[in-house]
């Protein structure tokens, strides 16, 4: 019997990618079609050998106007091309919606950020999902669209269990609206993970209160509160009976005290790999407590300049009807691949093996499935996981690889300049490979490509990168030969000699 990493993965052969939601909502009508947005659990479960009754994908990533954060009359709304990093970088929801962009800078690394959406994260419809809890906090809605209409309902109405949700075959989720929080009101998110960074929550909970004045100070009353828990259930729990207990109380320390005991009583969770029920329980109590003592304090947890690796790009991908396409098997890709034109079939493969097989083999596979950045590119400015971006997705597009960084100074702006340099033949390192050579930071070769690609579009974002800048841009990056100091080293003596770089050229 084989062991499941020797069963062959699903593979999709047809694959379009329309320019409008009309177009969509018909390729999605069909029979055995699967939508695909940030692709960052769907090409993992294909890998699996998951969805073998589906024969073509609807790429959504170039509709435009999918991908818009706004504020109306008060209600906020998200589009579903939206990605949690663009969560982060919203003046509006963080202004407005703080627990969910705290939920979406604990998604898993920035490149997995730069792909994944907040809609596929609700679709997907795992109870460990972060955004979820402080979706269900702020009183989220959905909308559902198909080609018989569109349809609202609440968030919490539309999930029904472990990956079970209320969306027919035929709809597409087009829209994420919640009330936006007002200055009378305050929330929070927090979560446990096993590691810092690329965890799956043990427990994920956020809490919005609204109070009888502006500032959540000792003796305030509460005027209603909604705790949302997540990963202690089929779907996301509302501890309604401490949510009650708050109501018309003074915000002091005795009944939040009072209202995370009734919230660690409240749930029922399961044992799993990851923890006990009986530890769950208690690590409810202990974070109820800690979330409602954060909103008393006035707390914060949000980084104000987060690593997102956009460079200097928008954060926002490339569309319009430019790009409809339509790739069978024998279709090619074409791309412009460090700064020259490349032209191969490849539909049904990921961004990772179109790549290698192509001739840029420096693009390493660690885990296929999101997890240690070794297989780190640049597509269209961003910094992506090639593994879990169908390569579909490279049609005229820009891909930058390890092949190509040597052609790419610290000042430039993702995109190879074809003068200096094609598929690595350049002479003069990019600054960071330089500084990973004089401070010793390669090891064996399989992860520094990865590494280099996500600390080289780091120091394009950020020109002076601070220490947790530097760790939170190299996060998704899992190294398996040693630890990060020599590699962190070499991001400051990279920003070092670019500065001097830029002295001289002043001088």
């Amino acid at each position: 019997m084989n062991h499941p990493v020797q069963i062959p993965g699903t593979t999709i052969p047809h694959v379009v990618t329309p320019a409008t939601l009309d177009a969509a909502l018909q390729y999605i009508a069909e029979p055995n079609t699967r939508v695909v947005a940030g692709g960052t659990d769907l090409l993992v479960e294909l890998d699996r050998g998951a969805h073998t009754d589906v024969n073509t994908l609807v790429d959504l990533t170039r509709l435009p106007g999918l991908d818009t954060i706004e504020e109306t009359d008060g209600v906020i709304t998200i589009g579903p091309l939206v990605t949690h990093n663009q969560c982060v970088a919203s003046e509006l929801l963080r202004e407005k919606a703080a627990p969910l962009v705290q939920a979406c800078w604990e998604v898993g690394s920035p490149q997995l950020r730069n792909r994944a959406t907040v809609a596929g994260n609700i679709v997907t419809a795992s109870p460990a999902n972060d955004t979820l809890s402080p979706l269900i906090a702020l009183d989220a809605t959905v909308t559902l669209t198909s080609r018989r209409g569109s349809r609202t309902m609440a968030l919490a109405k539309f999930h029904r269990g472990v990956r079970m949700t209320a969306i027919e075959p035929d709809e597409l989720l087009t829209a994420i609206s919640f009330p936006a929080l007002d200055h009378r009101s305050e929330g929070v998110y927090l979560k446990l993970g096993l590691r810092r960074a690329q965890a799956i929550s043990v427990v994920h909970l956020a809490v919005v209160c609204r109070f009888a004045e502006d500032r959540p100070t000792s003796g305030v009353l509460v005027e209603q509160a909604r705790i949302a828990l997540g990963s202690v259930g089929p779907t996301i729990v509302r501890a309604t009976e401490a949510e009650k207990l708050l109501v018309d109380k003074p915000f002091e320390d005795e009944w939040i005290a009072e209202a995370a005991a009734l919230a660690g009583a409240a749930v029922n969770p399961i044992d799993d790999l990851r923890a006990t029920a009986d530890y769950r329980r208690d690590l409810v109590t202990e974070m109820v407590g800690r979330a409602l003592s954060a909103l008393h304090d006035g707390d914060g947890i949000l980084p104000e300049q987060p690593a997102l690796l956009w460079g200097k790009s928008s954060g926002r991908w490339p569309s319009g009807s430019g790009y409809d396409a339509e790739h069978r098997q024998s279709t090619g890709i074409e791309a412009t691949v460090n700064g020259s034109p490349v032209a191969s079939p490849g539909a049904g493969e990921t961004l990772l093996d179109w790549l290698r097989e192509t001739g840029n083999t420096g693009v390493k596979e660690g885990c296929a499935e999101g997890e240690c950045g070794s297989c780190t590119v640049h597509l269209d400015g961003m910094a992506v996981l090639s593994c879990l971006v169908p390569a579909t997705r490279a049609h005229q597009a820009d891909v930058v690889t390890i092949e190509g960084l040597a052609g790419l100074g610290a000042d430039d702006n993702g995109v190879s300049d074809n003068s200096t340099g094609h598929n690595g033949e350049s002479e003069a390192l990019h600054p960071l490979q330089q500084a990973f050579v004089d401070c010793g930071a390669v090891q064996c070769g399989f992860c520094i490509p990865g590494l280099l690609m996500s600390g080289a579009k780091l120091l394009e974002e950020y020109p002076q990168p601070t220490d947790e800048q530097i760790k939170g841009g190299l996060s998704g990056n899992l190294c398996r030969c040693t630890g990060y100091y020599k590699v962190e080293d070499a991001v400051r003596v990279a920003l070092r000699g670019a500065d001097a770089e830029r002295g001289e050229e002043r001088a």
